[in-house]
């Protein structure tokens, strides 16, 4: 398989990335549906000047979001699961750098094997802080 193209989010990507997450949120069972796609794209308007902002593909098929002065992953997304795009957007942040950390949601097996897959390590786990409703497993990646 190719690997996609990668490159840094500009606003004009903003709706796709917007739509790869709210479908991902209606596939998903155990995740409360709190944002509607218009919420989805605000927030992440507001963050892309203070992120790292990732995309892969053209048209955009996947995102990464990281905060560069704390390597938090915030957001990983992928329009379909197990085509290379997930772990090209993680080896793209991990290049030059020594660790990654992220939250991921208690219930979200799928996510946590693909991080353990991608070496990542659980290394605590948190009880659900407002807004947050979903109890979270730390993770983290070290070279």
């Amino acid at each position: 398989m190719t690997e996609p193209v990668i490159r840094r989010a500009g606003p004009g990507d903003i709706p796709a990335m917007a739509a790869i997450v709210h479908a991902w949120v209606e596939e998903t069972d155990w995740k409360p549906r709190d944002l509607t796609l218009a919420a989805l794209e605000e927030t992440i308007r507001t963050a892309l000047p203070d992120r790292e902002i990732r995309v892969a593909g053209d048209p955009v098929c996947g995102s990464l979001s990281l905060d560069s002065g704390t390597l938090k992953i915030s957001g990983l997304y992928v329009a379909a699961r197990d085509r290379g795009v997930g772990k090209a957007l993680i080896d793209q942040v991990r290049r030059g750098r020594d660790r990654l950390w992220l939250r991921t949601h208690e219930p979200n097996r799928d996510t946590q094997r693909f991080y353990r897959r991608e070496g990542f390590v659980a290394v605590s786990r948190h009880r659900a802080e407002p807004p947050e409703t979903l109890a979270e497993i730390r993770m983290e990646w070290r070279a």
